[in-house]
């Protein structure tokens, strides 16, 4: 199976990448980086037309190179990955954080939801369930520490950060790239943690296997 990952981000390809390696190895991938959405995201405050349409043109030139499935890998551009689904129909279009959200909603009632990259909390809480009591909380500070090369304060902001959320039933990380944290966040909470990485593997897997 081909998988084609989309990235925004360029942090984002080496956690999907080693959560394909453990969970999913016979995948082939191909991985698509613009990283220039996330810098116009956060330049001009809220998606656009001309978003949506940068990722269309990237869903298209997956499809074309034989893809069997995509997965996009920043859960900031909700709207615009829907406009993909709606025009891919036919292969499995799975947003960042879709399978974790599921998996999210049977691991309790209360969810805390940790993000570095604060325009991430803009549309991903709408795609909970309304039975789902949301707390979210921003890591200030380690998306830069990230872009700097120091992984290991990224880690420490975010488990810093994430005992804000220790009083809910789980925690679920909002990107890819804070999929490192989550040991230090676990246990820094001793609270169950969910990564998008994981749980998408785990999902397209099944969706190209079943």
């Amino acid at each position: 199976m081909r998988i084609a990952l989309i990235h925004a981000l360029r942090h984002s390809p080496p956690p999907i990448e080693a959560a394909f390696a453990r969970l999913w190895p016979e995948a082939r991938l191909m991985n698509l980086l613009d990283d220039s959405l996330s810098a116009d995201l956060a330049r001009e405050g809220s998606l656009t037309p001309a978003m949506t349409e940068r990722f269309l043109t990237l869903a298209r030139y997956a499809l074309g190179t034989g893809a069997d499935g995509i997965l996009f890998t920043c859960s900031a551009f909700g709207p615009c990955i829907e406009a993909v689904q709606r025009e891919f129909s036919q292969i499995p279009v799975l947003k960042p954080n879709e399978a974790m959200i599921e998996e999210a909603a049977s691991a309790g009632t209360r969810i805390g939801l940790l993000a570095s990259f604060a325009p991430a909390l803009d549309s991903m809480p709408r795609e909970f369930p309304a039975s789902i009591t949301l707390r979210t909380q921003v890591a200030d500070g380690a998306l830069d520490a990230l872009n700097r090369g120091d992984g290991a304060a990224h880690d420490r902001l975010a488990a810093e950060a994430s005992k804000a959320l220790a009083e809910c039933d789980a925690i679920a990380l909002a990107q890819f790239s804070l999929a490192s944290a989550a040991p230090l966040v676990a246990a820094a909470t001793g609270k169950r943690v969910l990564t998008t990485p994981d749980s998408a593997v785990r999902k397209l897997r099944g969706l190209l296997r079943a």
